[in-house]
This record gives structure tokens, sequence and C-alpha cells, in this order.
């Protein structure tokens, strides 16, 4: 199993595999050709409410995370989608927030990470 995370303004490459957007809202000024995802899987993303109160508040970030990994176990369908899509080869989950490394996309990772076993099956 091959997750990775990228910021949406950065090229894609080959080895990307399937691009998911995981973002709720589009990314400003990007065109569909530019950001070149496969998939815009609004539904792995935050709640609103959840993106709000984090704000990219980094000393807020563990408390993001344990919040947003239970939004994802309600939506079993996302997790079923991303667990087929690991199952065929890598994905790249695209972000569009400024900080690389306390992000959605980060914490989705690290969450699929958890939770697929190495053939990308649901635990």
């Amino acid at each position: 199993m091959n997750i990775q995370t990228k910021r949406v303004y950065d090229p894609a490459e080959k080895i990307d595999g399937n691009r998911v957007l995981v973002d709720r809202v589009w990314p400003r000024g990007l065109s569909k050709e530019k950001v070149q995802a496969d998939l815009w899987l609004k539904d792995a993303a935050p709640s609103t409410a959840l993106r709000k109160w984090f704000a990219h508040d980094r000393s807020r970030w563990e408390a993001f995370k344990e919040r947003y990994f239970a939004e994802l176990k309600d939506q079993p369908e996302v997790l079923a989608t991303l667990s087929e899509l690991a199952r065929k080869g890598p994905i790249t989950l695209p972000f569009s927030a400024r900080d690389a490394r306390c992000n959605q996309a980060v914490a989705l990772k690290a969450f699929l990470e958890s939770i697929l076993v190495h053939d990308g099956s649901l635990k």
C-alpha cells in the first residue's frame, strides 16, 4: 500500500497513481486541469465545523486528528472507496493547505495506514 500527500499546487507526476482530492472546498484559483484529480472525495474531508475550529492552529493538531478520525469512522463508503483504490495501486492525496505537515490529507493518510492491512483492504 502506497499513500502519499502532496500540495495541490505541485505538479502531478506519473508516480502519484490515483489522485484523490480530499478538500471540502475546491482549491482557490485552480482549474480541474491544473489539479488533475482523478476523484474529488469531499466526504473524506473534515466537516466544515471541524475545519473552522482547527483553523490550521498547530496547538490543536492532536485534538483535530482525534475528532477527524471519529468523523471518518462514520464514513464507511469513503473508507471503502479509498480501500479499493489502495488495492489497485498508489494513491496521492493532494491538499491546498499551506502547512504541509498539519493538514487533513496528512491526518487522513495516517488514519488509512492504521486501518488498512498491507494489501489495501480494511482491517
